[in-house]
């Protein structure tokens, strides 16, 4: 059984054929033998993927170069060596010895060079294959920030953040996951920001990840989550902006891109963070800690608005205010379905729509949100299928919950939490679940760093970042590391 790992054969046409056996003789791989000159002549070979070089590049700076050089009497590890040398203009070249690393460069986009008589060959850096541009990304977007967002090749994301991180203390690790699929990460820090503890964790849970193939970041966020505290809420965060990963490396974080998606790991992650954006640095700290503040209340209200309304409307109606009891009642009366019911209902067509307009051609999304507008809006409440109070409140908190998007899948589910719970225990049910929930929250850890850090454990210090946003003048005075949260252990 041929293993992958083994070594090279002395001779071309042994490890020509052995390529091609792993790969089955796929249409993409590339083998353009010659001839080199010299007293006797040496057979080599140039072994590519289709697609992933530049022809024009392997012609100017590869074959031309070593047709038109004179080798004289050298062997071929002579020849190896020369040609590493003196011989090619690419500016990167890689000597390796064995057939797994042969499979994984000609994968990456390098040009194989084999010489016949030798146990060695080379890789010469010739990537050219197509890929998106850098451009907005779509799911952060700022008003006064940069416009750059990543893209899917691991080395343009490297040269984003290399580009605002003048300093020799940044540096990009290589790793390897995926026992099909071979994907390349980088592990991206400070030198003298990181903590030596917290980098060996993430090192180590990678290499444990035992996946075949990883596609996306999502793949990786289960090996960084801690498993202390099952949570909904996740300890990992993504982000496709370089601007907001340079400001989290400064803090002690790691960021780990994923070549071929412009989604960037970084951990630890912390909850505070979800309601902090590059915006609020950009602007005023008056204006910041409004926006932040109607975020914190933009959360609640679309967490806890639909159960509290239920529990109050089945439960608890002396709650309401004279003038709103009044309505409400007269509009619940008049259709058929319990409130717990309704609520619940209307939730589920709301995630049904806009499932579908996630998923749905963009030139048909319109026909989407005016059916859900005559539909829902009109048709249904006119009919006295659900009640027009019912509708107000679950709409807020639909709306509610885009404020902090990336909080959107917990958000959705302890919705239904909150208004299953609020429609059969009423007010008080609501309150032991929260209980539970911030219990929850508490306990869990984000490689060792608490999850609520700043606030549980209370930071003072800390507390300058969160609910408010200090000036520039305090915020430059001393930057907090993750690892030096109160409480921290072992990071």
């Amino acid at each position: 059984m041929l293993i992958i790992g083994d070594m090279m054969y002395n001779s071309l046409s042994e490890n020509i054929k052995t390529l091609k056996k792993l790969f089955a003789n796929s249409a993409d791989l590339t083998v353009r033998e010659m001839l080199l000159n010299g007293t006797s002549t040496v057979n080599a070979a140039i072994i590519t993927i289709e697609g992933m070089c530049s022809k024009e590049v392997i012609a100017l700076s590869v074959i031309n170069p070593l047709l038109s050089f004179d080798f004289g009497v050298q062997t071929s590890d002579e020849i190896i060596d020369e040609i590493k040398r003196s011989v090619l203009t690419s500016s990167e070249i890689v000597e390796f010895e064995t057939l797994k690393e042969a499979v994984t460069f000609s994968t990456s986009g390098f040009a194989v060079l084999a010489v016949d008589g030798t146990d060695r060959m080379l890789a010469i850096g010739v990537q050219g294959f197509s890929f998106r541009g850098v451009s907005e990304p779509e799911s952060e977007v700022v008003q006064r920030g940069s416009r750059e967002g990543f893209t899917e090749p691991l080395r343009i994301n490297m040269t984003l953040i290399r580009r605002r991180i003048k300093s020799p203390d940044l540096v990009f690790e290589t790793v390897t996951v995926g026992s099909n699929s071979n994907t390349q990460l980088m592990l991206c820090y400070l030198q003298k920001s990181v903590s030596p503890e917290l980098l060996n964790k993430i090192r180590k849970r990678l290499d444990e990840c035992n996946l075949n193939t990883v596609l996306a970041s999502g793949y990786l966020s289960e090996y960084l989550e801690d498993s202390n505290a099952k949570s909904i809420f996740s300890g990992v965060g993504i982000s496709e902006r370089p601007d907001t990963v340079c400001g989290k490396l400064t803090e002690g974080r790691v960021a780990i891109l994923v070549d071929g998606t412009p989604a960037v790991i970084i951990v630890p992650h912390l909850f505070v963070e979800e309601f902090q954006s590059v915006d609020d640095y950009s602007n005023r700290p008056y204006y910041a800690t409004f926006i932040r503040i109607l975020k914190y209340l933009s959360f609640f209200i679309a967490v806890f608005l639909p159960g509290i309304y239920t529990a109050f409307a089945q439960f608890h109606p002396e709650y309401f205010p004279t003038g709103l009891l009044i309505k409400t009642s007269e509009s619940i009366a008049q259709t058929p379905l319990p409130v717990l019911l309704e609520v619940i209902l209307i939730t589920f067509v709301y995630e049904i729509m806009r499932e579908a307009g996630l998923r749905i051609p963009k030139p048909l999304g319109h026909a989407v949100s005016i059916v859900g507008a005559l539909v829902i809006g009109e048709s249904a409440v006119s009919a006295g299928i659900i009640s027009s109070s019912t509708l107000m409140v679950v709409a807020t908190a639909a709306i509610c919950s885009y404020v902090t998007s990336a909080l959107y899948p917990p958000i959705m589910i302890l919705r239904f939490i909150f208004v299953i719970i609020g429609g059969i225990f009423g007010l008080w049910g609501i309150v032991l679940t929260t209980c539970i929930v911030l219990i929850n929250m508490c306990s869990k850890t984000s490689i060792g760093v608490p999850y609520m850090s700043s606030l549980a454990p209370f930071s003072l210090r800390s507390m300058r970042d969160v609910f408010i946003r200090a000036d520039w003048k305090s915020l430059a005075k001393r930057t907090i590391k993750v690892q030096k949260f109160p409480e921290t252990e072992d990071v």
